[in-house]
């Protein structure tokens, strides 16, 4: 509820627009880019190499657009959080759900820090227990 109470879900779906606008009018440009073409010894233009080429260049800047909708994924998940746990008063069942939740996932309570940077999608369990605890 909260995250669309926050408008979360129109963000992430103009986001998700904006991202693959990006990725398509970058592959408009290089499918058929001659310069490429010449990088990989190519004589004639395929639109199938193409696609691989640019498969094999836009995978760098995928990982870094990716890190960032992580990072606006964690800050709108604690938002969430805040929401949820104002409109009910009620911050001990939140926190029960979110124990029962990480012992039934198997969920690693203690990450790196840079892991997290890199693969979640959701603050840690013990980050948001603390944050709701506030």
């Amino acid at each position: 509820m909260g995250h669309f109470k926050k408008k979360h879900i129109l963000l992430s779906i103009l986001l998700g627009i904006l991202q693959t606008g990006l990725m398509l009018f970058l592959l408009s440009l290089f499918i058929s880019y001659q310069g490429l073409f010449d990088a990989f010894f190519m004589q004639n233009i395929s639109v199938y190499a193409g696609l691989i080429f640019f498969a094999m260049l836009y995978s760098p800047l995928d990982f870094f657009i990716g890190l960032l909708m992580q990072l606006v994924s964690r800050k709108n998940e604690t938002e969430a959080d805040r929401f949820a746990v104002e409109t009910t008063n009620d911050s001990q069942s939140m926190i029960d759900a979110l124990k029962k939740l990480s012992a039934h996932n198997l969920t690693n309570l203690t990450p790196h820090p840079f892991y997290v940077f890199l693969n979640y999608s959701h603050p840690p369990v013990l980050h948001r227990i603390a944050a709701i605890s506030k």
